[in-house]
């Protein structure tokens, strides 16, 4: 990031995320969140999902790095709502990975208009090569076709489908929190150039679209643990905006 201006204002959002702490979802759920590791590190059909994850094709914002972020926690929310569910543990196993590829591909074309349409016709292109049931190929190429917010979206076709993209959907909204101003907005400003200004004028209807989010959670556990990630993250944002303003008032003073 060459801009000293948003160098220093990434700071300020890392530090204040630090000050506010790690949110409580994590802290709650540490053994779904090991457990959502170990399956991202091990796991074949994982890996071999990584094979199809290209960060130079990847949208500046939302690469690899959210792509495993969102993978993550989709793997950690589906468990404990199987628990909710009252189903199986080895069930539950096997819907921790499908939740984890629908994470790991919902963003793939990214780039593109209708970006949750097109990446779940890539998605579909590419679980023809995995040796996984077809139910579950539809199942998540029609959770990455559900993840985008205010956006009318089909009916599930059954209660796992609607429980694999209620996961993916809730897991992608934590990375509105603090996330979004540590480390994807930088990402998503860094190759535009674009004035500080200009950030500084849409910032705070930015912050109210932001907002917004909290409502739309789809599981119990993102209704729980989800307004905290967007609080704290429209806490660092209201930190950077007054620090905006204060270097922008002193460039014009």
């Amino acid at each position: 990031m060459s801009n000293p201006i948003y160098v220093r204002l990434k700071q300020t959002a890392i530090n204040t995320a630090e000050i506010l702490g790690i949110p409580s979802f994590y802290l709650d759920h540490k053994t779904e969140t090991e457990k959502s590791r170990q399956s991202l590190k091990t796991n074949a059909l994982l890996r071999k999902c990584f094979s199809y994850l290209n960060e130079a094709s990847m949208d500046s914002g939302h690469g690899l790095s959210h792509a495993e972020a969102v993978a993550l926690d989709a793997g950690s929310i589906i468990q404990v709502e199987g628990r909710i569910q009252n189903r199986e543990a080895r069930f539950i196993s096997d819907l921790i990975v499908y939740a984890q590829i629908a994470g790991l591909l919902h963003d793939i074309k990214r780039k593109e208009k209708d970006h949750t349409i097109a990446g779940s016709n890539e998605a579909k292109k590419i679980l023809n090569d995995f040796q996984i049931e077809d139910r579950y190929k539809r199942y998540i190429a029609a959770a990455i076709r559900n993840h985008e917010a205010f956006k009318e979206f089909p009916e599930p076709e059954d209660e796992i489908a609607e429980l694999i993209s209620d996961s993916l959907y809730d897991a992608d909204k934590f990375r509105w929190g603090p996330d979004n101003f540590t480390t994807t907005v930088w990402l998503m400003i860094d190759p535009t150039n674009m004035p500080v200004e200009t950030l500084y004028g849409n910032f705070i209807g930015n912050l109210r679209y932001i907002e917004n989010i909290k409502a739309t959670f789809r599981t119990q556990t993102g209704k729980n643990y989800g307004p905290e990630f967007i609080d704290m993250g429209i806490t660092i944002g209201q930190v950077i905006y007054k620090e905006m303003s204060e270097i922008l008032s002193n460039q014009s003073g």
